[in-house]
């Protein structure tokens, strides 16, 4: 059986806090956050009450406050002196966390990340200005984000509408897009990962630290990366993957905020991995009947076992979702309209989505 591997933040399970509505953090590093109320304390100790220490600077920027740790490091708010410019600082202790050969792979695949991810220049992708190693931390100090991921939004009664949501998943589907044309594969999509201010519109995709080059020199049979129940098919299974993998996890995104559910719940890996592999997602209308069918047909598209059936770029699916989001804005309330009547509005840019043609 392969188990599935976080490496570097992959699975640091941060605690994240947040100010008044922001989560200042720019990276989204590992498991989903507990909602806001159920937030733990900042960590103590026994013997000192008092929150721990943070360094007070790290290279060249000076650490204002911790805003978020994990088991292999922390997420600091800092500033650039010389620019004076917020920044968040993601940190991992690597000579605390591995040796030998381990130390050295750890570290080149850190540095990797800060390469790979500092080449994607793109809106909808949080952006990363430096990489280094001081006091035994390995650091990346990248753009600081005031807003919220989209974990707050996947539970019952806090969904947001669902016109909303389909923009803000287009331009998710956007941003990988640009990122899959550059080379790079996310390979941890969830809501976690990506950051949003409703009110200025931001939406951020962040978190590239599972993401390494399309490169399969750099594949190693059996290593599987990311967030088990957002993973694709040939993902779970350890082979190689592409741009398309990250379609089928955001399809599962798109799934878990417009159902507040799961398309796949095994009670164990084992189960997890045999239901993403042969089990074909419920369609959402039978969780939320008033959902249309041609919004089901995206979100199976998306979910399809097979990569060459499935979306081929993002581009592609943010054209379908927007589509979509047009046609509902300008349909009849649901308790006035039919079903019949929205189909009508929805012009795709396939000739029929549900049917999962390659063309």
């Amino acid at each position: 059986m392969i188990a599935a591997a976080a490496v570097l933040f992959g699975h640091a399970g941060f605690d994240r806090g947040r100010r008044s509505q922001e989560s200042p953090e720019a990276l989204s590093a590992g498991s989903s956050p507990a909602p806001a109320a159920d937030l733990p304390p900042p960590e103590t100790t026994d013997a000192n009450p008092q929150p721990k220490a943070h360094p007070a600077t790290l290279g060249r920027y000076r650490i204002e406050s911790q805003i978020g740790r994990g088991s292999m490091g922390a997420v600091y708010l800092g500033r650039d002196p010389q620019i004076g410019r917020q920044v968040a600082i993601k940190t991992l202790a690597l000579s605390r966390e591995f040796e030998g050969e381990k130390l050295v792979e750890a570290r080149e695949r850190f540095f990797r990340e800060a390469e790979t991810a500092g080449r994607l220049q793109h809106p909808g992708i949080v952006t990363i200005f430096d990489a280094g190693e001081a006091q035994d931390l390995a650091y990346i100090a990248m753009e600081y984000i005031k807003g919220e991921d989209l974990q707050r939004y996947t539970s019952p009664g806090r969904l947001l509408p669902v016109a909303q949501l389909l923009e803000i998943v287009a331009r998710v589907a956007e941003a990988l897009a640009y990122a899959h044309s550059q080379g790079v594969v996310h390979r941890d999509v969830k809501p976690a990962n990506v950051m949003v201010d409703l009110d200025s519109g931001l939406v951020k995709v962040t978190d590239f630290g599972v993401a390494r080059l399309d490169d399969s020199s750099r594949t190693r049979t059996g290593l599987v990366l990311g967030t088990p129940s957002f993973m694709s098919p040939e993902q779970m299974a350890g082979r190689r993957t592409d741009g398309r993998s990250d379609l089928y996890s955001l399809g599962v995104m798109l799934f878990q905020l417009l159902t507040a559910s799961l398309p796949h719940q095994g009670e164990t890996m084992a189960k997890l991995m045999n239901q993403i592999a042969n089990e074909a997602a419920p369609d959402i209308r039978t969780l939320r009947p008033e959902l249309p069918q041609e919004l089901a047909d995206v979100v199976a598209l998306a979910l399809e076992k097979r990569p060459e059936v499935r979306y081929a770029d993002g581009g592609q699916m943010a054209q379908d979702l927007r589509t979509l989001a047009a046609a509902m804005l300008a349909a009849p309330p649901a308790e006035s309209g039919t079903v019949e009547e929205f189909e009508k509005t929805v012009t795709f840019s396939r000739v029929e989505p549900r049917h999962n043609s390659e063309s």
